[in-house]
C-alpha cells in the first residue's frame, strides 16, 4: 500500500506542476594570483591596471610603484569613473590580502572580466615606494 501512495502522490505532483527549479548559482569571481605571478604579469603586459585599495594614509606612506589609490570602501561608488574599461587587467592589492579579495569580488560584481587580486602588500618583495625614503 505504501509503493502505491508514494507513485500516487508522485503523479498528483506531476499534474498539478512543481514550481521549476532554481536556475544554478553561477559564481561571479575574480583569479587569485602570488605576487610572483603579479610581478611577472606587470614585467610582461604593456597594458594594466595596478590597483591598491587600502586607506589614502596606508597608500602614501608605502605603495607599488606606478599603482592608483581607490581605497575598496569607496570602490563601488568609484569604479565606473576611475575604471571605465572593464576588460582591462586589474591587479589588486591591499595590506594583507582581506581588503584586496574584498575588492576583486565587487569589481567582479560591477561586470570587470580580468580581475586579479594577488593579496597585500606585506607579500611584495619587489620593492615599493615610501614616504620614509
Amino acid at each position: 500500500m505504501s509503493k502505491l501512495f508514494f507513485i500516487l502522490t508522485i503523479c498528483a505532483a506531476l499534474s498539478t506542476g512543481c514550481p521549476p527549479a532554481e536556475p544554478p548559482y553561477i559564481e561571479i569571481s575574480h583569479t587569485q594570483i602570488s605576487a610572483e605571478y603579479a610581478y611577472a604579469m606587470i614585467n610582461k603586459l604593456d597594458d594594466f591596471v595596478l590597483l591598491d585599495v587600502r586607506t589614502y594614509d596606508e597608500f602614501r606612506a608605502r605603495r607599488i610603484d606606478g599603482s592608483i589609490l581607490i581605497p575598496y570602501s569607496e570602490l563601488a561608488s568609484r569604479a565606473s569613473a576611475e575604471l571605465s574599461e572593464k576588460n582591462a587587467v586589474i591587479l589588486v592589492y591591499c595590506q594583507s590580502g582581506r581588503r584586496s579579495a574584498i575588492a576583486a569580488r565587487t569589481l567582479a560584481e560591477l561586470g570587470y572580466t580580468n580581475v586579479y587580486d594577488f593579496g597585500g602588500i606585506a607579500d611584495w618583495a619587489f620593492g615599493v615606494v615610501s614616504a620614509y625614503d
